[in-house]
């Protein structure tokens, strides 16, 4: 009992040290908040994949009633704004090259006599491939515009068999849906992998950490006093990205808030045992700092965040069983928009622990051995 009691008492002097290093200065109490939320705001409203603004030219030879109803039917989806009309095709290049327009319709002059005869009348989409994402997007909906106009022209009736399509889990298909839960977790593991490999590269670079070796405190204590204010921290992080999602864009969340926080928890941990053992390697916080980014990037990349881990190579799959954060988001994703419960999310726990059981105790062998 008596030793229990030492334990605990290590414990809060360590944890009540490290809470002083990291808050003691107001600009670093700005900054464990503030980033997080700004992130938070720009993803929601600047990384989305929606289509909502299309600026387009057109070059109509046609002139006829058919390439104004088609031209009327694209500037009624409120998506297409048509930015400039053009009188001959030596005009385009300039519009697509200074970005002004995004895609240029250009017709025929035999466009609508074409039609009439029953012919194909081809309509030339020119796209700016610089973002091909948001131009295959586009060219998915002058597709289906095209479609619905070729129905009326023709005089057809319905189709016998309809599609009615129905997206589970994000009705509307917003791209903010599936990024701002995935934020969750991947805004909060920047900074706590900086805080944590930080922690033992600051005091070797004020001459402390020879001080801290030479107390009463075991390696493992000293390792646990430095992860428990960067778990804490990472935490409470979470809990405000979570707050954004939630209040701020109102995404209703689907599950249960105690699998969550257990996963985000074991997530935490893992990536602080990450951070701590870079900060043990690291003689001084600028080294710690260069060796924090050159990983993070990697992770992010190879986490699903942006593209789905099936849609890449092999080897770089594989790659991604080391990468916790790939696990931490199909958690988060699940358990908010699914309401996937603890029985269902279980397997994204294995590499947490799997992780933590690696990192936590090379670091806290690296404290005592590493030379200095």
């Amino acid at each position: 009992m008596a030793s229990l009691l030492a334990f605990l008492r290590h414990l809060s002097n360590l944890c009540q040290k490290e809470f002083l290093a990291i808050l003691k200065d107001p600009a670093s109490r700005v900054i464990l908040a503030v980033p997080p939320l700004l992130q938070s705001l720009l993803f929601g409203y600047a990384a989305t994949y929606d289509l909502t603004n299309v600026p387009y030219a057109v070059v109509d030879q046609s002139r006829s009633q058919e390439s104004t109803e088609l031209l009327a039917r694209l500037d009624g989806t409120g998506v297409f704004h048509r930015v400039a009309t053009l009188q001959s095709s030596s005009q385009i290049a300039p519009v697509i090259d200074s970005g002004k327009a995004l895609l240029v319709l250009q017709f025929a002059p035999d466009f609508a006599r074409q039609l009439a005869a029953g012919a194909p009348a081809p309509l030339q989409v020119i796209l700016d491939g610089r973002n091909s994402t948001t131009a295959g997007t586009a060219a998915g909906q002058i597709r289906a515009v095209v479609a619905a106009f070729n129905a009326s022209q023709s005089g057809l009736a319905p189709a016998p068999v309809s599609v009615i399509s129905r997206t589970w889990f994000n009705p509307n298909q917003e791209t903010r849906w599936s990024i701002l839960p995935g934020l969750i977790a991947g805004l909060s593991m920047m900074q706590t992998m900086i805080l944590a490999s930080l922690s033992v590269a600051r005091e070797r670079e004020q001459g402390t950490f020879d001080q801290l070796l030479v107390t009463p405190y075991t390696p493992l204590e000293i390792m646990i006093g430095k992860a428990l204010p960067s778990i804490a921290i990472g935490l409470m992080q979470s809990a405000l990205i979570l707050l954004v999602s939630l209040f701020w864009f109102r995404i209703p969340m689907a599950g249960h808030l105690l699998p969550l926080a257990l996963g985000l928890l074991g997530f935490t941990i893992a990536v602080v045992g990450i951070g701590l053992s870079i900060s043990a390697v690291s003689a001084n916080m600028q080294q710690a700092m260069l060796y924090t980014f050159v990983l993070l990037m990697p992770l992010v990349l190879l986490s699903g965040l942006a593209t789905p881990v099936k849609n890449m190579p092999q080897v770089m799959q594989i790659a991604t069983y080391a990468n916790p954060l790939r696990f931490a988001i199909d958690l988060v994703r699940r358990v908010y928009l699914e309401g996937a419960g603890l029985q269902a999310v279980w397997m994204d726990f294995i590499p947490f622990a799997c992780i933590a059981a690696l990192t936590l105790p090379l670091a806290a062998w690296l404290f005592r051995h590493r030379l200095a």
